[in-house]
């Protein structure tokens, strides 16, 4: 259990619980799990501190010393990369007082100083410094709070938890998708971020699942078949399948979608075509940049990885995208997309930003509308969830992989 987890009363414990034994399968959740203060609380000591959580590429940090400041709800965490070229996440917070000791939204630095006390910390976290401290003081006790950092194809992955869950078929499920796309040697072109005012489940549930895609999002369904139903788009995707391996690449998919119950995190990863000439995610179906990893040409497919709650990743074959998702506050939260390119890429020589950046940019704009909408509508106390239709078969694994984590201490 979590410390922050026995501010949870009895009677908050017994009504959450009923209100989890209540629901109605194969149907959405209930008013309260979207605006209830409580049922967000447990939502990050189940959910958000318990799982890993994609925080960036770490092309973000290229350089010894360079550090970017991330935050996730109430919480900061420092992102560096030491003299040795290791990368660290530490929280920002001083172990004497609890002040902020990075104070800057990026840059390069060696060590941070505690604008209070002027503690000092290295940037792996070490504490170096206490002015005034008594002789029996041990700053090697008093670092800053380290969380786990894992790095696998560039992507920087973190966890809160003490103990946190097995990543290993994470890994292996990356370097076979990932890694045949060369992300480890991309580099971050855009980054943009989406306030939200709603709930953070409504915002994944709504990217998990494609129902909504055809009515919401003409752009996107002009050129992905993942606008239908899959077993309409079974000859696409062995078409597709077909041009891949024709090229001598192997990119792996698996689901690996199982709650935390045996100690491991969650991952699922699938393909799906695009519509027939087209060869990437753009207003066209045209190129955007150079090539990316193994691929000599483009096979017109898509590589989707959903991972551990809160990222999300979309591999087209000349660049990738990063979905971040960030509860805030009970009705707020925050996505960041991220779009990758090969290292080499020049923005104005070989490719274009605008471009580049059009469809998934037009398509949040959509699903931040969306999002809203019913972020408004859900707070109804008339509003009872309807079923989930066919389509919607991920977001019905969400709902009940979401309901299983937060049923747990």
């Amino acid at each position: 259990m979590l410390a922050s987890e026995l501010t949870e009363s009895p009677l908050q414990s017994d009504r959450i619980d009923r209100l989890i034994s209540e629901h109605r399968p194969g149907h959405g959740l209930a008013r309260p799990f979207y605006h209830d203060p409580d049922i967000f609380e447990r939502d990050m000591n189940r959910v958000f501190f318990r799982h890993w959580h994609c925080l960036a590429h770490e092309s973000v940090i290229p350089n010894l010393h360079d550090f970017e400041l991330f935050k996730l709800g109430a919480e900061q965490v420092i992102l560096t990369r030491a003299g040795d070229g290791t990368v660290h996440a530490m929280l920002n917070v001083c172990r004497h007082r609890g002040a902020e000791v990075c104070t800057q939204e990026r840059g390069n630095a060696k060590a941070f100083v505690c604008p209070y006390h002027a503690w000092t910390f290295a940037n792996d976290g070490r504490l170096k410094a206490a002015r005034l401290m008594p002789k029996d003081f041990k700053r090697e006790d008093h670092g800053l709070k380290k969380l786990h950092v894992r790095v696998v194809e560039g992507l920087v992955f973190i966890s809160f938890a003490e103990n946190p869950l097995d990543f290993s078929a994470v890994e292996n499920l990356l370097h076979a998708t990932c890694g045949q796309y060369g992300w480890a040697s991309a580099k971050v072109a855009y980054r943009q971020s989406y306030p939200l005012n709603a709930n953070w489940k409504l915002a994944v549930e709504n990217y998990v699942e494609c129902y909504h895609c055809g009515p919401a999002h003409p752009e996107y369904s002009e050129t992905h078949a993942l606008e239908q139903p899959l077993h309409m788009i079974e000859e696409l995707n062995a078409a597709m399948e077909a041009r891949t391996c024709a090229l001598g690449i192997e990119v792996g998919s698996g689901n690996h979608w199982k709650t935390s119950r045996e100690g491991r995190e969650a991952i699922h990863a699938f393909r799906y075509a695009l519509y027939d000439g087209v060869k990437t995610g753009s207003k066209d179906g045209q190129p955007l940049a150079p090539l990316m990893g193994r691929f000599s040409d483009f096979d017109g497919g898509v590589t989707s990885i959903h991972l551990g709650g809160t990222s999300f990743l979309v591999c087209y074959a000349d660049h990738g995208m990063i979905y971040r998702f960030i509860p805030k506050t009970v009705d707020t939260c925050e996505m960041e997309l991220i779009w990758l390119v090969d290292a080499g890429a020049e923005e104005g020589r070989d490719y274009d930003l605008e471009r580049l950046t059009w469809l998934w940019t037009v398509t949040t704009d959509e699903d931040k509308a969306i999002i809203e909408h019913t972020a408004r509508g859900v707070v109804s106390r008339f509003f009872v969830p309807g079923p989930i239709a066919p389509m919607e078969q991920n977001e019905l694994r969400y709902i009940g992989w979401y309901l299983d984590e937060i049923s747990r201490a």
